[in-house]
């Protein structure tokens, strides 16, 4: 096979050849025109509203006044129903534990909205090392207990006393050397051992990340790091939220909405119109464009955009965040990268991770696995306006480290000069004769990425494999593996969640998610990333200037290899409900697993009286 680009018929053939046709047919077919999604008979109602009719003991509730969501699971089944504890490692707050636990405060990225919520207020002393944060009066647990500081000085505690043993708990304790102490009922007070400007900011839900608040009452009395606060008939999980659970099981998730909720009473916001609200485990692609289609769910996880001219011609009421036209979605703060384990050889050597990003073309990537529906970007954080300065003071960084670059030739050079050398069949054998392998795990939001940098990587000469096996997040959150492809959840508006990313501290963390993954490590970088952490986030001017100084450690490392920005394309149907956001109202992001979602389900409307 030639070196150079691949087209269409290219890729299926040689898909077909290493084994991966099966995989990759699917959005394949779609390059062109696109086939038809077929589903079995009445699958799609099994799914959806047939099994809602299954569960005892709870009550009716009509299909206009209920919100049907897909997302998450292992081989169509949710493997944590029972996990109602968000801190716990093996939880997971994206599978609607998040409705559960309000925030002190949200933050809208796409209106640029900071919302307060259950806090009143906050503020920092002149230096950012003591903040007081006020909450509203009059809240209270779904069991009648009163919310108080005392829950937010007792969440803040733990975090301090149990570290990287919770999920957030690294992020609070390296900034805590005194605990936070409750003033009065209604004031939490918290000393930061550093200059701290985004203590409340780290705690406040923006896209996938801030603090659930504990309920002190349960909590103390068990071991935050195991407890899974789930027992329906002790009206657990407690919660602040309009929300109760009725049931969870492997099949489905469905809360009801409480008639009452103290933040109707406080102004700040309405009580939903939703009445009830079911999340159902992902059962596939096809399954998912069915359900839309058919309008048995009202919205989905993202779909792959060869699949979009099937929904919208089947459903004249579907739509998305851009309507009928691509790209479908909005740019996630989620850039998508190729990880590799930088604690392993050979990934330990820069000059192997930058062969690696010379052999993959981005564009191939964008053209075949996105159907053009995506874009490139050469740095780890998303192209948010906010962000637009960054991306401009590292020009000319870029230039002399392309992060884009695809050209074969050059990793040939990188690792020729390593000692390796190429086997008869093209392949690298490293310096002691063995062949180089890179398996690469990853979930269905990479299928039709998975193929594509596998056969690139092995036109260069690695043998490459992909695969989505269950279980595969724990290990690559503890940097038990080789490759993986998965995003970058860190900055929307300044670069030093992003640089955090990259800090030794946070290396594996079971769980984590705004932490290293890559396991790479650099002295000078770490006191980059804590300058850029006690820099107020509106002093443009140094935060620049620390991300250029970042940036020149960064990108020669290089310490996993960038392909594209992450989209959310995420079909929802207008039978039921109106009121999503969209590219004419975004008031928020619209993805369901995140913590922002709550914003969503307190806004839109039923279609139908």
């Amino acid at each position: 096979m030639a070196k150079g680009k691949v087209t269409r018929r290219e890729f299926l053939k040689y898909a077909e050849i290493a084994g991966f046709a099966t995989l990759a047919a699917p959005w394949l077919a779609g390059c062109g025109t696109p086939a038809p999604v077929q589903v079995a008979p009445g699958a799609a109602e099994e799914a959806a509203a047939g099994a809602v009719a299954a569960v005892e003991g709870i009550k009716d509730v009509p299909r206009n006044r209920t919100f049907i969501a897909v997302r998450g699971g292992q081989q169509g089944k949710f493997v944590e129903w029972d996990q109602w504890n968000p801190f716990v490692p093996v939880a997971n707050h994206q599978f609607a534990v998040g409705l559960l636990y309000e925030p002190l405060a949200f933050y809208s990225a796409f209106a640029d909205e900071e919302i307060m919520w259950l806090a009143e207020s906050y503020e920092y002393n002149d230096d950012f090392t003591e903040l007081i944060i006020k909450v509203r009066p009059n809240i209270k647990w779904s069991d009648g207990v009163p919310f108080t500081a005392d829950d937010v000085t007792f969440t803040l505690n733990k975090c301090d006393e149990l570290d990287a043993a919770i999920r957030w708990g690294r992020n609070f304790a390296r900034f805590m050397d005194v605990p936070a102490e409750t003033v009065d009922e209604l004031t939490t007070k918290v000393t930061m051992s550093a200059p701290s400007p985004r203590f409340f900011w780290q705690m406040t839900y923006h896209f996938d990340i801030g603090l659930y608040i504990m309920p002190k009452h349960i909590f103390e009395n068990e071991d935050v790091a195991s407890f899974t606060h789930f027992d329906i008939e002790k009206g657990w999980p407690v919660t602040t939220s309009p929300w109760r659970v009725v049931h969870s099981s492997p099949q489905q998730k469905i809360l009801d909405r409480a008639d009452e909720w103290w933040g109707a009473e406080a102004g700040v916001a309405e009580l939903p119109a939703v009445e009830r609200f079911i999340l159902l485990p992902d059962q596939g692609e096809q399954q998912l464009v069915q359900s839309i289609i058919k309008n048995e769910v009202d919205f989905t996880t993202g779909i792959q955009p060869s699949s979009w001219p099937t929904v919208l011609k089947g459903n004249p009421k579907a739509t998305s965040w851009t309507g009928s036209e691509p790209p479908y979605g909005y740019v996630d703060w989620w850039p998508h990268s190729l990880y590799v384990n930088n604690s392993r050889e050979p990934w330990s050597d820069k000059n192997v991770r930058w062969a690696l990003s010379y052999y993959i073309d981005r564009d191939a990537i964008v053209e075949v696995a996105w159907s053009g529906a995506s874009k490139v970007t050469p740095l780890p954080m998303p192209d948010y306006p906010p962000l637009l300065p960054y991306f401009e003071a590292t020009k000319s960084l870029l230039e002399k480290y392309n992060t884009l670059e695809y050209n074969p030739a050059k990793g040939d050079e990188l690792l020729t000069a390593k000692g390796w050398t190429k086997n008869a069949d093209g392949m690298w054998m490293d310096e002691n004769g063995q062949q180089v392998k890179l398996d690469i795990n990853s979930f269905f939001d990479f299928t039709s990425v998975g193929p594509v940098v596998v056969e690139y990587l092995k036109r260069g000469g690695i043998e490459a494999s992909y695969s989505e096996p269950p279980g595969w997040f724990d290990p690559f959150s503890q940097g038990d593996y080789n490759g993986v492809l998965f995003g970058h959840g860190g900055s929307c508006r300044e670069p030093q969640e992003t640089l955090a990313l990259y800090q030794s501290s946070s290396e594996s963390i079971p769980g984590g998610h705004a932490v290293n993954f890559s396991k790479w490590s650099n002295p000078e970088f770490d006191k980059l990333a804590d300058e850029a952490f006690m820099t107020r986030p509106d002093d443009t001017e140094k935060l620049i200037d620390i991300w250029v100084r970042a940036m020149e450690i960064w990108l020669p490392e290089l310490p996993d290899i960038m392909l594209t920005h992450g989209f959310h394309r995420l079909p929802w149907t207008t039978e039921y409900w109106t009121g999503m956001p969209d590219q004419n109202d975004p008031y928020t992001n619209s993805a369901q697993w995140h913590l922002t979602f709550p914003l969503v389900l307190h806004r839109v409307k039923p279609a139908q009286a």
